[in-house]
């Protein structure tokens, strides 16, 4: 089969509303906000927006998600959970300055794995980290290693679609921290605190809000940590101190002014997660839609999963290679032109790829539904 861009004009494909999704949102972060998480900000407009963030009806809102979170995660007792401002990537600056004693180790595998590392390679505070790396569409295992002190590790790489199970190295120093970015994979795919010191995150993909905020839940060792590091003389700047981040979360409120339509979205959200069977049922949701993405692609003499290993693939982020005879960013432009949207791949990747977003809040049923659009695309192409 071969797609010629001058074949057929992209612009005049028309999708039948028939096979059309109920909604077109499949981006990997932002990711679809649910109807009633705007209807909570609707409900909140002149009681909640617009108040102060040190009063009780803000400071409510962040009790009811760190609440939330400890009940979607079964957290044991001890945890603790952790926010403030900024996102992942404050965390990784907040973390070089307050989780990481002395060093670390990173494992590789995409373009937001890398990320922690550098951020650790670059601290003049610190000694270099260990780096273990290997190919987009693959993922290493950590090795336990003298005098590392936090391993980091990521479960979802949003980047590829590859997923890994944290796992604490056999081995490792006796209190070594365990560090898990899951920003694409908090409240869609399991975990074990028993595995894990820090679950951090950000909430615009499984928890479908905006993005600017960062939250960690941490094990009664990661807490030490934060505050062992913070009452000593190391320099950090105040937003992103986690001793201060702890300490104000343990107020249910952050250091400096929060978004609040953001924290009403996401409690929102957990609120639905917990309310449907928890993480659980969010995670069955995922491989649901995850088992007819890949189930689609793998039926396909043209399309193929990026990611070999079945055990590897994500069930929240799926990537689909085309055939070279089909050009998949053309594929994504009629989509979008149909409301079928953000089905781009990973711009530094760098592949002739779709990327499907099968967060929580996406229903299965869509997933089917752009299956049927893609092959009428790909057909209408190739006319």
């Amino acid at each position: 089969m071969r797609c010629h861009a001058g074949a057929v004009d992209p612009q005049t494909i028309r999708i039948p509303d028939s096979i059309l999704p109920a909604d077109g949102r499949f981006g990997c972060g932002p990711s679809k906000v649910r109807g009633g998480q705007i209807d909570a900000i609707v409900a909140g407009a002149t009681s909640i927006m617009g108040t102060s963030h040190r009063k009780p009806q803000v400071k409510t809102l962040v009790g009811s998600i760190r609440s939330g979170l400890t009940e979607l995660f079964s957290l044991p007792d001890g945890w603790e959970i952790v926010l403030g401002n900024g996102g992942t990537t404050i965390f990784w600056d907040a973390a070089t300055f307050g989780l990481v004693d002395r060093r670390s180790q990173h494992l590789v595998f995409g373009e937001f794995s890398s990320k922690f590392a550098e951020a650790c390679a670059s601290a003049p505070h610190l000694e270099q980290p260990s780096i273990i790396e290997s190919a987009a569409g693959e993922h290493p295992a950590p090795v336990a290693t003298g005098g590392v002190d936090l391993y980091g590790l990521t479960h979802n790489e949003t980047s590829t679609g590859v997923a890994m199970r944290p796992v604490r190295p056999v081995g490792a120093d006796d209190g070594a921290l365990v560090a898990v970015d899951a920003t694409s994979a908090a409240g869609g795919l399991r975990w074990s605190p028993n595995d894990v010191d820090v679950y951090y995150f950000a909430p615009q993909k499984c928890f479908a809000a905006d993005g600017g905020l960062w939250l960690a839940a941490c094990s009664p060792a990661a807490t030490e940590r934060i505050e062992r590091i913070a009452a000593t003389d190391r320099w950090r700047p105040a937003s992103l101190d986690l001793g201060i981040a702890l300490t104000n979360s343990r107020s249910n409120q952050t250091y400096n002014t929060p978004a609040v339509a953001t924290l009403i979205m996401l409690d929102a959200q957990v609120q639905w997660m917990n309310a449907n069977g928890g993480l659980e049922w969010c995670a069955a949701r995922s491989d649901s839609s995850a088992a007819i993405m890949y189930g689609w692609a793998e039926q396909r003499d043209w399309a193929t999963p990026f990611v070999a290993d079945r055990a590897k693939r994500s069930s929240v982020v799926a990537t689909i290679d085309l055939a070279d005879s089909i050009d998949a960013n053309l594929v994504s432009s009629v989509l979008r032109a149909n409301g079928v949207l953000d089905t781009d791949s990973y711009r530094k990747l760098g592949r002739n790829q779709l990327r499907v977003g099968m967060f929580p809040a996406i229903d299965p049923a869509d997933i089917e539904a752009l299956t049927r659009c893609i092959d009428l695309v790909v057909e209408s192409l190739a006319a």
